[in-house]
This record gives C-alpha cells, sequence and structure tokens, in this order.
C-alpha cells in the first residue's frame, strides 16, 4: 500500500465508526464491560467518540502534510506496549504505526483486551491488506522498535529489555487546571468532565486545579456534585471513595467531601481516584513557575477558553487532537526515522 492508499482506508474507517449503527455499538460496549468493570458503556462510547475527531478527515490529512512519508522503504516490525486505564487508550498508537507504513505488534492491556481488535477488524473489512500488517501478539520478540506506555516501576522495565531498541516510553502523567475565578456555572461543568470521565483514570484526567487566591471552593463541590450518582454507581469507583474517605477521616487531614468526591489541599499534582487536588496561588506566574517545574508529570493543562499559555479549553481534555501527542514526543516523526 502506498500513503494514498493507507489514507484512504483511515478516512473510510472513521466515516465507518461515525455511522456505526446503534445496536452494533451497544454490543460492542456491553462486550468491552465484561472485560473490564471501569469501561462503562457509556464510556466505551466516548472512547468511540474521541477516534471519531482523531480521524477527522481535513485534521487527518493536515497532519500527514507536516511529515514527508517515503514512498520506497523497508518496513519495520514496531512493537507497542498498549496501556488499559480507559478505553482505546492505544488508539493514537495503533493509527501512527499502520499510517507511516510501518507493521504494528501490538501487545493489548489484559485491561482492554477486545476494542483495538474491534477497530482492526473494521479496518481490514476496509483494506484486506492491513492483516498482514497487524499482529497482536502476547510477546514481543524479533520487533525492530518499541513503543510502550506503562507505569513508572514498568518503564524501567522497558528501558533495561529493549536497550538496544529504538523506543519511546511513556511513565505516568497526570492534567491540571487553572482557574482565574471568572469561570461560569457551565465552564465548570466543562471542567467537571475534563476531571470525572473515564472515572478520572487517564492522564488527561484533571487531579489538580489551581485556584486565585480566596476562591470559593463550594463552586466547584457543587458543580460536580451532579456527577455523583453516576460516580458511585461503579462499585469499583464507590471503593476508592470508601476507603479514600475512611484514611482522611482517620488520620483528621482535612477536606470538603460532597458525597462522590472529595476536595483536599495539597503541593502534589497526582491525586488518588476520587479525590481532586487544589492549590491557591497569588500570581498568574508564581502558576507558570510551578506548572515548568511539574512538566515532567504533566500531560494536558485546561483553562477558560484555554487563556493560561499551553493549555486547552474546559471539556477538550479527552478529546486531543490527531498532532496533540503523548507526553509531547512526535510518535510519527519517531516512526518516520525507523
Amino acid at each position: 500500500m502506498n500513503i494514498e492508499e493507507r489514507l484512504k482506508a483511515f478516512e473510510l474507517l472513521g466515516k465507518k465508526i461515525a455511522n456505526i449503527d446503534v445496536n452494533t455499538k451497544q454490543e460492542i460496549c456491553q462486550k468491552a464491560h465484561t472485560f473490564n468493570n471501569w469501561f462503562v458503556p457509556e464510556n466505551v462510547a466516548l472512547s468511540f467518540k474521541g477516534l471519531e475527531t482523531l480521524l477527522a478527515p481535513e485534521k487527518f490529512q493536515k497532519w500527514i502534510n507536516f511529515y514527508e512519508l517515503p514512498k520506497n522503504f523497508t518496513p519495520k516490525k514496531v512493537g507497542v506496549i498498549m496501556a488499559g486505564n480507559i478505553p482505546m487508550v492505544g488508539i493514537h498508537d495503533f493509527i501512527s504505526v499502520l499510517i507511516s507504513g510501518h507493521i504494528l505488534y501490538a501487545k493489548l492491556s489484559s485491561q482492554d483486551p477486545y476494542l483495538l481488535k474491534v477497530i482492526a477488524e473494521m479496518l481490514i473489512e476496509i483494506e484486506p491488506r492491513f492483516e498482514e500488517k497487524i499482529v497482536f501478539a502476547e510477546q514481543l520478540k524479533g520487533i525492530d522498535a518499541l513503543i510502550a506506555t506503562g507505569s513508572n516501576n514498568s518503564a524501567r522495565y522497558f528501558e533495561y529489555y529493549f536497550k538496544d531498541k529504538p523506543k519511546i516510553i511513556r511513565k505516568n502523567r497526570v492534567s491540571c487546571a487553572v482557574l482565574n475565578g471568572k469561570e461560569n456555572l457551565e465552564e465548570l461543568k466543562l471542567l467537571g468532565m475534563d476531571i470525572l470521565t473515564y472515572y478520572g483514570l487517564g492522564c488527561r484526567n484533571v487531579s489538580k486545579v489551581y485556584l486565585p487566591k480566596d476562591f470559593d471552593l463550594t463552586r466547584i463541590m457543587s458543580v460536580l456534585e451532579d456527577f455523583g450518582k453516576e460516580l458511585l454507581n461503579n462499585h469499583k469507583y464507590a471503593n476508592n471513595y470508601d476507603y479514600n474517605k475512611s484514611i482522611y477521616l482517620i488520620k483528621q487531614i482535612p477536606h470538603l467531601d460532597n458525597g462522590s468526591l472529595m476536595l483536599k489541599e495539597s503541593k502534589e499534582i497526582a491525586s488518588p481516584i476520587s479525590v481532586l487536588f487544589y492549590e491557591f496561588y497569588k500570581s498568574e506566574e508564581e502558576v507558570f513557575d510551578k506548572l515548568h517545574q511539574e512538566k515532567n508529570q504533566l500531560q494536558c493543562l485546561v483553562s477558560k477558553n484555554g487563556w493560561f499559555p499551553n493549555s486547552i479549553s474546559f471539556g477538550k481534555a479527552q478529546y486531543p487532537e490527531i498532532d496533540d501527542y503523548a507526553d509531547g514526543v512526535d510518535t510519527l516523526s519517531f516512526l518516520l526515522k525507523l
């Protein structure tokens, strides 16, 4: 396949996903839930919406046009170790390896062993030649390069085991929000989505908010309370909430609690599930300096209409554009240099 044929296949994949019938999507979402109780059907449906964003034709073409894709090259075997914290989290690597013309050797997470196989089947239906370009494997032997997403601990293992291979290794990351106190109710609801979509399990979920001095914390807590029933309906989330609440109560750690989420003041940026950290600031420069110090732990930053430098608007954290690379590392550029 040449690049034009690969582009056409992904354009058709985007259309196929956008037009998938309700019953089929519902069946896929329900089956994904059987593999992982965090993957409630509503969240799996959201991941399909996110995939539509990635495959939007004009932006996808613009993304590819930025690079010089060679017409004649020897495809490499690229191993991709997928995470499984949220549905279809490895889709960008899936797309990047295949659009670059390489062969994908994907090791799926036990937490998400199904959804990418569904997408692969759809793509192969559109362009059968992709069948020889996609391999799902338990062990990555004989690969030429590696892309791995995992924890800080697993990253050390990947670094050692694949020390002689070209690689991208991603570690734990979190996301933050900066408020200026001028946010209205609707904007705070969008922030709530950035915090609590996927139960806060993703690296693009906001785990900490920076607030101007004297900000009324009840404004956030009351908005987030609207998410409560849905959150607590998931027993895994409810267990985390009960556990963290008991720890804070036993140790007499100051916090606010709206019945489904706790707000705790902290200098740290990575909060546990069911907890949102906050920190007050006196000046924008102070926040900028603090975030700069944490840049290697940050995935994305959100603010009202993206007013804060290097941030995106509330409500967009879970819908990255195709050229928004995890950890800020250009995956496609890496692949084209192999």
